[in-house]
């Protein structure tokens, strides 16, 4: 009889051990998600092809939604025009620009979208009252532009906003076009512009900085 209950004893103490020991294990991390965004809209009052001062509100980003939002604080980047805002850092003195109240930032990198596997290796610069974290620009940033008689918006082939959102966390995006449904070969007097494809990777572990 002791020799039973010391065996259902030692058994129950090893059943203990391992249910402890699997939860220190935590949860399983998330998947690491790949998609395309697709016709982001980027509209923009005056510039050109008038004098007016550039304006209208950005339209909000959110990568662990995957989708635009109007919210004041979940959002990770935001476009008007040619223009990217990141929701970390401080007011740039552009007209109509959101508040930035995350601790996003961005970092523009020159490779091919499958070679930046990690963020772990850049510093991240953040809108302030120096300009935005991405350059604007032709030649700057993410794009070219190809003045009149061709008149295109085009991304610079290389470059790679390597991004830390507004909580923390981390993503790449490749932009593929400027243009609504992304035309191979855009028009630029007849594609309507200031629609963003773009490729992206989010990764929505806290503290993973692996991008692949």
């Amino acid at each position: 009889m002791k020799i039973m209950i010391k065996f259902f004893t030692i058994l129950f103490v090893a059943f203990v051990f391992v249910s402890c020991s699997d939860d220190d294990n935590g949860p399983e991390p998330l998947a690491v998600e790949s998609k395309t965004a697709t016709n982001i809209p980027a509209p923009q009052t005056g510039g050109q092809p008038t004098s007016d001062p550039i304006g209208g509100p950005f339209t909000k980003f959110s990568f662990s939604t995957g989708a635009v939002t109007t919210s004041e604080t979940e959002w990770d980047i935001a476009f008007r025009g040619t223009t990217i805002a990141v929701n970390g850092g401080a007011a740039t003195g552009t007209n109509d620009e959101p508040e930035r109240n995350g601790e996003a930032g961005a970092f523009v990198a020159t490779g091919t979208f499958a070679s930046i596997t990690d963020a772990a290796s850049y510093t991240f610069a953040q809108d302030s009252d120096s300009g935005f974290a991405i350059l604007t620009g032709s030649d700057n940033g993410w794009y070219n532009y190809t003045p009149f008689p061709v008149n295109v918006i085009s991304p610079i082939p290389g470059r790679v906003l390597v991004l830390r959102t507004h909580d923390g966390k981390y993503a790449k995006l490749e932009i593929l076009s400027y243009y609504r449904d992304a035309p191979a070969e855009p028009d630029g007097m007849a594609d309507e512009a200031r629609f963003y494809t773009f490729n992206y990777v989010y990764n929505p572990n806290e503290g993973q900085t692996t991008l692949e």
